[in-house]
């Protein structure tokens, strides 16, 4: 709830923000870069959430993080920190005060930059807030430009959906973007689109303390609907050869100009005094950034029985029920586009119909979302198939890297196994895809009681996790006893399993293709050729030992249903660079688009079925 406001307490916070144009202008123009128009239009806006909101219940998003400047201004003076360090530090390395906002500065939730996402992030916020039984207010602040995107209205039906009434919008109207004028840009009827998705449209003047704060306690104060808070600006507002400039969105002020800016501006300290201070080593204290994780139990692991055929999606469907009904009282929530009954959350929907949240055919608003939930001491699940959870999210997936979530993401339908579906279904790049963001954890697991076990650790263990399935149903991978390979030890993240030993050559399998290449073993074994098979389900985490002892025995097979050069053979020859060692990797995977038809048809057309495995290992040791 935002505080109460008397006349003099809103003077006192024009002050503030007089004081801030002063920084915003000062800082990037001794940064030589920087985003100083938006920054002075939404510094009004700034000053008053930062000043007035509970910061141990409430939130501001900032969705433009171009406008860091103000943010971090607007922060400084509301005495977060010292704005002298702030100018010091901005944009060089060794500051927090990086050139778009980062969670790594106190009162910054979410790191931003890329536009569009930020209602996204709200929104996840929100829900949080309700699994917590928080009575917090989200504020989202956005600027005019980014409402051209297309996941903004995802999160606005989402928010209306489940009624998320303490999310207020306040947009940064200033009309201008780096192209020139917003509305020949691209038009839009900002106020008819939110009262078509269901908020309470107020038009403001941005600039306005009285009117501005008078609509942002009315928003904060009635919870029947979500609020937007169109807030006319003025970009560049504070210097008169800056207003209405959409050159300032992205460009400091010049050397030449710098004098006459700061005439109208409240500089507090000289700028030659400040030009030293940038000058000086930094000596920040950058603390390690993490987000609270609940304490969840994985109960007991299932055991597939080895006659038992059932796909890994059903397995995951089950585990994550087993574990949401241990872990009740703990918040984990799941978050489904329209895929229920494929990606098997259909479970725990039903057992959970408050936690299950249906997002529909939005993929991006449903990723950040979860992303931005799980930042919050809560489990945030994300399901669906593998070209719309993966390839289609990057840019999402990434920002949830940058921020450094909990988020548990479980896609089904990977790989080749989709066949009929074709092309653009057939996801066989999600490797090379996340291997690009840094402590992102990917396992593809070998058969369901593997799938079980992983998907118990990623949703108990801290970190973004990726579990890859693909559809259609396995055999339980047995020891060379037959006894349930996983049904006798239990499962470490980056362990390789030995599934039988050999001397002549290795076969590294990824996830499901370790059935593929048991069966290729049998026949191979049949001809006197001795190779070793070993399933590698989490593809990013190989010990060198493994690769080392492979390079050992001979020739190294790798059999995925994934492009080769971004998949595991990829993966092992960059390792195997990374240690000086020679190895000689025979890849078999995918090299380009696969075709349409059954999969069992479109693995042998690539030679990944059982018969086209142990033919190619065949002929390169004979």
């Amino acid at each position: 709830m935002i505080q109460l406001a008397t006349p003099a307490i809103l003077k006192e916070l024009q002050r503030k923000a007089a004081l801030s144009r002063g920084d915003i202008v000062a800082m990037t123009y001794l940064a030589g870069s920087g985003h100083p128009g938006g920054s002075m239009s939404s510094i009004d806006i700034y000053t008053i959430l930062y000043n007035l909101i509970d910061p141990n219940l409430d939130q501001v998003v900032v969705s433009h993080g171009h406008t860091s400047p103000g943010v971090y201004s607007a922060l400084a003076r509301s005495g977060r920190f010292d704005p002298k360090q702030v100018i010091k530090g901005f944009r060089r390395v060794g500051s927090v005060f990086e050139g778009h906002v980062e969670p790594t500065v106190p009162g910054v939730p979410w790191g931003t930059g890329n536009l569009g996402q930020g209602l996204s992030v709200a929104a996840g916020l929100a829900m949080a807030a309700r699994l917590h039984e928080k009575k917090s207010d989200i504020f989202v602040v956005m600027g005019d430009g980014e409402q051209q995107k297309g996941q903004i209205v995802e999160a606005r039906r989402f928010i209306k959906k489940y009624e998320l009434n303490n999310v207020t919008v306040i947009v940064d109207f200033n009309g201008l973007q780096i192209s020139g004028d917003c509305c020949q840009v691209m038009p839009q009827d900002l106020k008819a689109e939110y009262e078509t998705a269901g908020f309470k449209v107020i038009e403001v003047d941005g600039h306005d303390y009285a009117a501005l704060y008078s609509a942002i306690a009315k928003a904060s104060s009635d919870k029947s609907q979500p609020y937007c808070l169109l807030a006319r600006t003025v970009m560049g507002k504070g210097v008169s050869f800056m207003e209405n400039k959409a050159k300032y969105h992205g460009s400091p002020v010049a050397a030449t100009d710098i004098e006459q800016a700061l005439k109208e501006l409240e500089l507090e300290w000289p700028l030659e005094e400040l030009k030293r201070l940038r000058s000086e080593p930094l000596d920040e204290n950058i603390p390690e950034h993490s987000w609270p994780f609940p304490e969840i139990s994985q109960g007991a692991a299932r055991l597939y029985a080895r006659d038992v055929k059932t796909d890994n999606r059903s397995a995951f469907g089950a585990a994550l029920l087993d574990v949401a009904l241990l872990n009740a009282d703990r918040p984990l929530a799941v978050f489904d586009c329209d895929l229920a009954g494929s990606v098997k959350t259909d479970g725990f929907a039903k057992a959970f119909p408050e936690r299950f949240f249906q997002v529909g055919i939005a993929e991006h608003n449903a990723v950040v979302m979860a992303g931005a939930l799980a930042s919050q001491n809560c489990v945030g699940v994300f399901a669906d198939f593998g070209m719309f959870g993966i390839d289609e999210t990057y840019n999402q997936q990434r920002l949830n890297g940058v921020n450094a979530t909990h988020m548990k993401q479980f896609c089904t339908h990977v790989g080749i196994d989709v066949g009929e579906d074709g092309k653009t279904h057939q996801c066989i790049d999600y490797l090379g895809l996340m291997r690009n963001i840094p402590d992102y954890k990917v396992i593809v697991p070998c058969d369901p009681n593997e799938t079980d076990r992983a998907t118990r650790y990623a949703l108990t263990t801290p970190g973004n996790v990726l579990v890859a399935m693909g559809r259609s149903k396995l055999p339980v991978i047995t020891a060379e006893d037959g006894t349930e390979f996983f049904g006798g030890h239990e499962w470490t993240y980056g362990q390789a399993h030995h599934f039988r030993n050999g001397s002549k050559a290795t076969v590294f399998a990824l996830g499901a293709m370790s059935g593929p290449a048991l069966e290729a073993w049998e026949t191979l074994k049949a001809k006197g050729l001795d190779v070793a098979v070993i399933g590698v389900s989490c593809p990013f985490a190989i010990a060198a030992a493994e690769i080392e002892a492979a390079s050992s025995r001979g020739p190294v097979f790798v059999v995925e249903d994934h492009l080769s050069m971004s998949g595991l053979a990829a993966q092992l020859a960059y390792q195997a660079a990374l240690m000086g060692l020679r190895l000689e990797i025979v890849p078999m995977g995918a090299t380009g688009f696969p075709p349409s038809g059954p999969s069992g048809d479109c693995y042998a057309k690539l030679g990944l079925d059982s018969a086209g495995i142990a033919q190619t290992i065949e002929n390169r040791l004979k």
